[in-house]
C-alpha cells in the first residue's frame, strides 16, 4: 500500500486536531512535509511552528466558518467528538449540530474534501455478534446507545452530503482505537488494576474483539483524503466518495486476552482467574446503572461494558483494503508496546512529583 510519503498538495484542516485522533493525523501531515495544515478545536494543547491553530466551539457556524475561510482549506477531517459516558445532549450538541455546521459550512465554502471519523459501533445494537462484518450490514433498528445514535446520524448527514457543490466525503469506522494519547481505554484497563479488580473475568474468553492502533486509523483517514477524484476499485468498482469503510487491525484478538496483555505491560499478573457467566455480569451491571442513576452517579460498571467483554465484535476490512489501498502499518504487539511504554512514563513522572 502506498504510505503517501509526498506531500499531497491539499490544504488541510483537522477538526478536533488536538485529540487523540487528531493528533495522530496532524502529526502525519506533518512528518511527509504538509505545509498547509491547521487545527480547529475547542481548546489548544499543542503547539508546533508550521501548525495554525483557530480556536471555536463546533456547535457555533460561525467558529467553524472563521476556521474554513482562514485556513482556505481544501480538504476537512472532521474527528472531533466528545466522550463515551457524557451524556445525551453533549452527544447532540457535539455530533449532530457540530457535524451539520462543519457540512453547511464545507457547501458554502466549496471545500473539496470531507472525510468524517464515525465508529464501528454504528453498526452495533449491543445485542447481536458482529462477526467479520463488513460494509454492507445495515444499521441496527435501535443504536446500542445514545453516542452511536448520534454516529449513526452524523454518519448518514455526511454520506448524504456527497455530490452536493462538488463536496467529495468519506466515513472512516474505527473499532477499538488505543495508542499514545489515549485518555480513555488505558484508565479503564489501568482503573481494573488499581481497584484490584484483575482476577474477575466475565464470560468464557471465547468472543474475539478488534483493536486498532491510532496510528492505521490516522493513515486510514490520509489514504481517504488523498484518494483521486475518480478513484475507482481494480474491478471497477465503486469510488471512495460517499462510503464508509471499516478500520481495524485486521488482527481480531480474544478479549481477555488483550485486557491480560495489557495488564502484564503494566507491569501486573492476575494471581488467579475467576470467571463469571455473562448473565450474571449483566444483571450485576444494570443494578450498578440503576443505583448510579439513583445516587446521581457515572456507573462504571455498564451493560455497554459486559457486552464488549463478552461479544463478539470483529470485522472485514476488504473494502478499505481494495479501495483505499489501506493496509495496517503497525502491528497489534507493537502499537500495544507503544501504548503502555508510554503509560508506564506517565505513572513514572507522577511519582516522582507526587
Amino acid at each position: 500500500a502506498s504510505l503517501h510519503t509526498m506531500p499531497a498538495g491539499e490544504s488541510y484542516l483537522v477538526v478536533g486536531g488536538c485529540g487523540f485522533l487528531g493528533r495522530h493525523i496532524v502529526e502525519q501531515l506533518l512528518a511527509r512535509g504538509e505545509t498547509e495544515v491547521a487545527v480547529f478545536d475547542i481548546v489548544q494543547r499543542h503547539f508546533d511552528n508550521n501548525v495554525t491553530f483557530y480556536i471555536g466551539d463546533i456547535s457555533k457556524p460561525e467558529d467553524v466558518r472563521n476556521a474554513l475561510e482562514k485556513s482556505r482549506a481544501t480538504a476537512v477531517i472532521h474527528t472531533a467528538s466528545p466522550a463515551h459516558n457524557l451524556g445525551p445532549e453533549i452527544y447532540q450538541i457535539v455530533n449532530v449540530k457540530g457535524t451539520r455546521n462543519i457540512i453547511d459550512e464545507c457547501l458554502a465554502l466549496s471545500v473539496k474534501k470531507l472525510v468524517y471519523t464515525s465508529s464501528g459501533g454504528v453498526v452495533y445494537n449491543g445485542e447481536s455478534d458482529i462477526v467479520t462484518a463488513d460494509e454492507r450490514l445495515p444499521y441496527p433498528a435501535k443504536a446500542l446507545d445514545a453516542y452511536n445514535e448520534t454516529k449513526v446520524a452524523a454518519e448518514k448527514m455526511v454520506l448524504e452530503a456527497n455530490g452536493q457543490n462538488g463536496l467529495l466525503t468519506c466515513a472512516i469506522r474505527p473499532a477499538g482505537i488505543f495508542g499514545p494519547g489515549d485518555r480513555q481505554m488505558i484508565n479503564g484497563f489501568y482503573g481494573v488494576v488499581k481497584n484490584n479488580q484483575t482476577k474477575f473475568q466475565i464470560g468464557d474468553n471465547s468472543n474475539l474483539a478488534d483493536f486498532t492502533y491510532v496510528g492505521n486509523v490516522a493513515h486510514a483517514h490520509l489514504l481517504a483524503a488523498n484518494a483521486d477524484e475518480d478513484t475507482d476499485g481494480e474491478e471497477g468498482g465503486y469510488p471512495i466518495a460517499g462510503q464508509a469503510f471499516f478500520i481495524t487491525n485486521g488482527e481480531p484478538v480474544y478479549f481477555w486476552d488483550f485486557a491480560r496483555t495489557v495488564w502484564r505491560q503494566l507491569g501486573h499478573v492476575p494471581p488467579y482467574i475467576i470467571a463469571m457467566p455473562a448473565g450474571v455480569g449483566l444483571i450485576l451491571a444494570t443494578l450498578a446503572e440503576i443505583f448510579s442513576k439513583l445516587f446521581g452517579k457515572e456507573a462504571g460498571f455498564t451493560r455497554f461494558r459486559v457486552s464488549q467483554a463478552v461479544q463478539n465484535r470483529y470485522y472485514d476490512i476488504e473494502k478499505a483494503r481494495r479501495l483505499l489501498g489501506y493496509e495496517p502499518i503497525v502491528s497489534l504487539d507493537e502499537g500495544m508496546r507503544r501504548w503502555t511504554s508510554t503509560r508506564r512514563r506517565q505513572n513514572k513522572l507522577r511519582r516522582r512529583r507526587g
